[in-house]
């Protein structure tokens, strides 16, 4: 029958890690086909299921978001901790990385004098809009990109995030209600009104897949990282089976004959994937783990990379574009996770701060 889900989460001798860099990979790899020739529709990957690799690749980050998130909300019974764990996990590097691309990529590309790239209020949006992540992206920077295969976007990967902040906002409000419901009354919903949610948005995924009816980013994301939570909420009964997943793979390769039906395969069956893939395979390539987790590094350099090697290189094949895009992003993504990312998680438990502002706030409000 294989072991529970829940005998691997007590540690973080994991294959996540992996996991996260190949999904990253698998972005960059989608994105090469419009970036170097103008339209997505060449990746053979999208004519054979309907869907690209890195849909899948985004998908895969929100169900292992959704689990890990899930369980760093309830291992802290403070809000603020939480609250702060997030925001050292996206801003620092994502600002850094926005620097970048403004005082580096956009001021080597830009057809404007470096005053009026400088001045110009499209430069000022794109910092101050994509800092926050709370409204629109911004993907243009004034002159730069103008004439590429795929014109003027500096940084399309950056779409995802606001999505995945409110993801993050959705399980805090949820779980606080779930647990006052708790406190106040002694109903045991938790886990119940975790599980309705996550098989109320795969149905409504699967719904708007045939009868659109919403957006279908936020539909299919929100069905992807409540998936996750309803694992994790629910692992202490879910099963690692070799031979299900050996079975489930099975089905969803044979489904590839018809994109519908490897939709509906594929939404039911992608997260248990995931998970035997995170904790069943171990040995050697556990040794990845110890490595860092280059993902998001790769995640929001790799296309600004990718758009500079089609500006350096007119005419880029998409292996070329392959190729040179990940080395440079990889050297990118190193230096994040090492130099940013690393050191800026290891301050998660310094948020004491952060509630005596909140206190000292309150007073302020009252008065006002």
């Amino acid at each position: 029958m294989g072991k529970l889900l829940s005998t691997y989460t007590h540690n973080r001798d994991n294959n996540f890690n992996l996991i996260r860099f190949i999904a990253a990979s698998l972005v960059l790899y989608s994105h090469s086909f419009p970036l170097a020739l103008g339209t997505g529709h060449a990746d053979p990957v999208y004519h054979a299921i309907g869907m690209s690799l890195g849909t899948i690749a985004v998908d895969v980050f929100f169900v292992t978001s959704g689990f890990l998130i899930a369980g760093s909300f309830f291992a802290r019974a403070n809000l603020t901790a939480f609250v702060w764990a997030r925001i050292l996990r996206i801003y620092p590097a994502l600002i850094v990385s926005l620097l970048f691309c403004v005082f580096v990529v956009g001021l080597a590309f830009t057809t404007l004098t470096a005053y009026e790239y400088l001045s110009d209020p499209k430069t000022h949006r794109f910092l101050t809009k994509n800092m926050t992540l709370l409204s629109a992206i911004r993907y243009q920077l004034p002159g730069v990109f103008a004439d590429l295969p795929y014109p003027n976007a500096v940084n399309g990967s950056l779409w995802t995030l606001p999505y995945e902040i409110k993801m993050y906002a959705w399980l805090a409000i949820i779980g606080c209600t779930l647990r006052y419901v708790h406190s106040k009354f002694g109903w045991h919903i938790l886990n119940l009104g975790f599980l309705g949610i996550a098989v109320a948005a795969l149905a409504a995924s699967l719904l708007n897949h045939f009868q659109p009816f919403a957006s279908p980013h936020f539909v299919r994301l929100f069905s992807m990282f409540f998936l996750g939570v309803g694992f994790y909420v629910y692992r202490e009964r879910i099963y690692l089976s070799s031979r299900l997943f050996l079975a489930l793979f099975a089905v969803l390769l044979l489904s590839a004959a018809d994109e519908d039906a490897f939709f509906v395969v594929y939404s039911l069956a992608l997260t248990y994937l995931v998970f035997y893939l995170a904790y069943a395979p171990s040995g050697r390539i556990r040794r990845f783990n110890e490595a860092g987790d280059y993902s998001y590094g790769i995640y929001i350099y790799a296309f600004p990379v990718q758009q500079s090697v089609a500006q350096l290189i007119p005419g880029v094949s998409v292996t070329t574009m392959m190729t040179v895009a990940f080395a440079a992003t990889l050297v990118l993504a190193f230096l994040s996770w090492h130099l940013i990312e690393k050191r800026c998680l290891a301050r998660k438990g310094d948020y004491a701060w952060v509630e005596k502002a909140f206190r000292r706030l309150r007073p302020a409000r009252a008065n006002t």
